[in-house]
């Protein structure tokens, strides 16, 4: 995180800035080309997607897990700032019922940037017709104070490539 304070009268302006890395080894896409309108229409908020060649699942950011999906299809982390990040591993994947996922966190543990949130058996989801595409989404972003800075990567290392850049302004 890297704040910059500008005075103006008496309120100070603090700019958060915040790096999401890749959740997995792949190639970063933009959110508005996930084939999912709730993703690509940001419907949830704004971020990035990654098409998977791995199957181990990364956290972008370090944080607190606000939410652990029954179907383990779904983790959301909010950071020490307040920036709440959801990443969403396939399309379509809550029926399968937590099959095709491996992974043992649960609400309220703390993770670290580059942690495995998840291994995904990506075989069982295509025999199930599902698409792998991982969504990774701010989803308390959506106002003017938020600007997004996609990386997009076509060979993007997990934990490694910074996929997004996220600027929040903030009054201080």
């Amino acid at each position: 995180m890297l704040s910059k304070k500008s005075e103006q009268g008496n309120n100070a302006e603090e700019i958060i800035k915040m790096e999401l890395y890749a959740v997995t080894d792949g190639e970063i896409i933009s959110i508005e080309d996930v084939k999912d309108p709730v993703f690509s229409e940001k419907m949830m908020g704004d971020g990035f997607a990654v098409e998977p060649t791995s199957d181990s699942v990364l956290a972008p950011v370090s944080g607190r897990l606000f939410q652990v999906a029954d179907a383990l299809h779904a983790y959301g982390i909010i950071t020490d700032k307040g920036i709440e990040v959801l990443v969403h591993i396939g399309l379509d994947t809550v029926t399968l019922g937590a099959k095709g996922f491996k992974s043992s966190l649960k609400v309220g543990m703390l993770i670290k940037r580059g942690e495995p949130l998840a291994t995904v058996d990506f075989d069982y989801l295509i025999e199930q017709d599902r698409k792998l595409t991982i969504s990774v989404v701010i989803i308390n972003g959506c106002s003017d104070l938020y600007h997004y800075e996609l990386n997009q990567e076509a060979h993007a290392i997990a934990g490694k490539t910074i996929a997004l850049t996220v600027l929040k302004k903030t009054d201080r």
